[in-house]
């Protein structure tokens, strides 16, 4: 097996093992910072989380960057931040969810609805052909409503798309960050910011509006549904 296959069967490792792992870890990161941030509103506790997201993943490419320098480093350095990505993008999709109250306890759902996220348009695509329908904020449909041979049938397309994707991404930011100390730095931290700011971006447009006010009877509330429920800003 190629270097390059061995990469991409630890970035499909690496976004399986997240799916498990951090679906409670979710569920935990939005109720302490409920406790810690009493009166935050949903929407006010998403953008928490969207910083906390952009300022992991930043830190995590310019230390992968500054490693890049190191011969013979480079390549498992960047593989190593592509799974920090992949498991800090998990952990923020479902905690998303968690807030929209929508809690995806089977792991195929799950997964495709971190896919969606993770893919954007190109994940809606797949759906809307699958599917046979279209229309917004696919999130609690894909939880709730799309049966399960879809689902199964979506994730095998999207499954290797996303080590693709992100394999590819990775292995340009490997290239840049031959470079001296300092700029291979800014290349990492910038790549992975871009790539956070997308995953953010295509988050609102499968989850759309935030609920207004927490439930008591639930987790994270309920998402408005209809035309007007438009995207949040973060």
């Amino acid at each position: 097996m190629s270097k390059a296959e061995d990469a991409k069967k630890m970035l499909q490792q690496a976004l399986d093992k997240a799916l498990v792992a951090q679906q409670p870890l979710a569920r935990k990161h939005v109720e302490r910072l409920r406790r810690v941030h009493p009166d935050d509103t949903p929407q006010e506790l998403i953008r928490r989380l969207n910083r906390y997201y952009l300022a992991g993943i930043t830190a995590s490419g310019g230390a992968s960057g500054a490693a890049g320098i190191v011969p013979g480093v480079g390549i498992p350095t960047a593989l190593a931040d592509a799974m920090v990505f992949t498991e800090a993008s998990v952990l923020y999709t479902l905690s998303l969810a968690e807030v929209h109250g929508i809690h995806p306890e089977d792991f195929e759902r799950r997964k495709l609805l971190v896919l969606t996220v993770l893919l954007g348009d190109g994940a809606v695509k797949v759906l809307d052909k699958a599917i046979g329908r279209t229309g917004p904020y696919w999130a609690r449909r894909i939880v709730n409503a799309i049966p399960m041979s879809a689902i199964n049938r979506v994730n095998k397309v999207l499954g290797p798309r996303f080590v693709t994707k992100y394999g590819t991404k990775q292995g340009v930011l490997v290239l840049s960050k031959q470079v001296p100390l300092g700029i291979g730095a800014a290349l990492g931290a910038g790549g992975n910011h871009v790539f956070g700011r997308l995953t953010i971006r295509s988050a609102r447009a499968i989850f759309g509006q935030p609920p207004s006010s927490w439930s008591d009877d639930d987790r994270g509330g309920e998402v408005p549904s209809g035309p007007d429920s438009g995207d949040s800003t973060p």
